[in-house]
């Protein structure tokens, strides 16, 4: 992957938030590139550390929560020296996000075209016109019907997938190099979901862009993303060509996951994983998944590391891909 400039480069980075008795380790040890014109979809439960990930590349994460070691590169600059006004630089000029929900991301006190028109104005020199010309024109290619009308619009006037494109929109509008979406279809109907992945996938394919997907909806990965990072309980336990990953996987996590969101034919039992994620500063010693795996066994006693599987994966597993149907 090194040949390569990479969008993102975790590198043995880890994350900690402050509690009343020091500091409790949140994601660890992350190795992770995401390729420029790559599309990579990071799974997990909640609180697997997928959002904390993707917050650290913008610069945004809670005021408790700091990196505690390892390195976070965006276009082989390493963050870990950014000051705000570095940060602000980059986030939506080179780097956009867009949000599970807009409604909180949008300022209910001002249309959506001038916080469109605030974006670009922050990045460059233009005039309030022809920022404004600009945010029709980007509300039009996203798919917003009657842009001029729209653009004096407030978030409460439109429909939850307009509010979205307004999003999508607004992340786009500076023709960043990295788009990263967190969950940007898990408040919407089945329908303007796979709209809304419809856009991302034509503009990813348009603008060249990287695109770092967090998602629960394994359906949409296997859509869209180049590769699939699954991560669990903070850290990474599988990374694969999606086809490979969902027609081989390897991790017992991974399976679980794969068999929890399959159809089942009617009389037959659903997938399910039992049990919960393992809290922060609860993790066992070992395997962190190994309370909840049908296979754990004494080997499982020793933290596993990540290690190649010879075929473009990694897998975080004593027994990689020894899980059998049960």
């Amino acid at each position: 992957m090194s040949e390569t400039l990479a969008a993102i480069s975790y590198r043995g980075f880890s994350l900690a938030r402050t509690t009343a008795d020091g500091w409790e380790p949140l994601v660890t040890d992350l190795n992770l590139d995401i390729l420029s014109g790559e599309v990579v979809a990071m799974v997990g439960e909640s609180g697997s550390g997928k959002s904390l990930s993707a917050l650290a590349c913008m610069g945004l994460l809670p005021d408790r929560v700091r990196r505690s070691s390892g390195s976070l590169s965006i276009f082989g600059t390493d963050t870990s020296t950014f000051s705000d006004n570095d940060w602000q630089s980059i986030r939506g000029a080179q780097v956009s996000m867009v949000f599970q929900d807009p409604m909180t991301s949008l300022d209910p006190c001002f249309t959506v075209g001038s916080q469109i028109i605030e974006t670009i104005r922050a990045h460059r020199p233009v005039t309030k016109s022809q920022a404004r010309a600009r945010a029709i024109e980007i509300m039009d290619h996203v798919g917003i019907p009657e842009p001029q009308r729209r653009i004096n619009a407030y978030p409460h006037e439109l429909s939850g997938g307009l509010r979205q494109r307004v999003m999508i929109a607004a992340a786009l509008v500076m023709e960043p190099q990295l788009l990263i979406a967190d969950e940007p279809t898990t408040a919407l109907d089945v329908t303007t979901q796979a709209s809304i992945v419809s856009l991302v996938a034509r503009l990813q394919n348009e603008m060249g862009m990287s695109v770092l997907w967090i998602s629960h909806d394994l359906g949409v990965v296997a859509s869209m993303a180049t590769r699939v990072a699954v991560l669990y309980a903070g850290e990474l336990v599988e990374l694969a060509p999606t086809a490979k990953l969902f027609d081989d996987p390897q991790h017992p996590y991974t399976m679980g996951l794969i068999e929890s969101a399959r159809i089942a034919v009617r009389g037959e039992p659903f997938g399910y994983i039992g049990g919960s994620v393992v809290e922060p500063g609860q993790w066992p010693a070992g395997c962190r998944f190994a309370p909840r795996c049908p296979r754990a066994s004494a080997q499982c006693d020793v933290h596993p590391p990540v290690g190649g599987t010879g075929d473009d994966r990694q897998v975080r597993c004593v027994h990689p891909g020894a899980l059998v149907a049960q």
